[in-house]
């Protein structure tokens, strides 16, 4: 089975990633690679694609990872119907009751607001 997957490239802290097809057993560093169909440069979003070939492995049964899925749909490949789209996933607090926006608000009592009100007496001159 083939699987279209990213290959990182570059240098420590800058990567760079070709879009490669390759087979699904091995690892995406073994250099063992069936073809080359773009690259992928995450700091400028630059998105280089050869779409006859990314869309002829779609077409052979190549299973694109979810990182390379979303790179192909924003460039306006489309997906077939048996492709396995990403699940979105989204965080939920554990406790969420124990978090400060939660907790109900304290108001300040009013006694001690009153006192600060009332002007003070000057003392008399002598």
């Amino acid at each position: 089975m083939l699987a279209i997957r990213l290959q990182r490239n570059g240098r420590k802290g800058l990567p760079l990633y070709r879009i490669v097809v390759q087979e699904a057993q091995r690892h995406p560093l073994s250099g063992r690679i069936v073809a080359q169909v773009g690259s992928y440069n995450p700091h400028t979003k630059e998105t280089v694609l050869d779409k006859k070939e990314v869309e002829k492995y779609l077409s052979n049964g190549a299973q694109p990872s979810t990182r390379v899925i979303r790179i192909l749909t924003k460039e306006g490949i489309k997906m077939p119907k048996w492709v396995k789209m990403p699940i979105e996933k989204h965080a939920t607090a554990k406790h969420a009751d124990k978090l400060r926006k939660n907790q109900p608000k304290e108001e300040a009592p009013a006694e001690e607001a009153a006192p600060a009100a009332e002007p003070t007496e000057a003392p008399a001159e002598a």
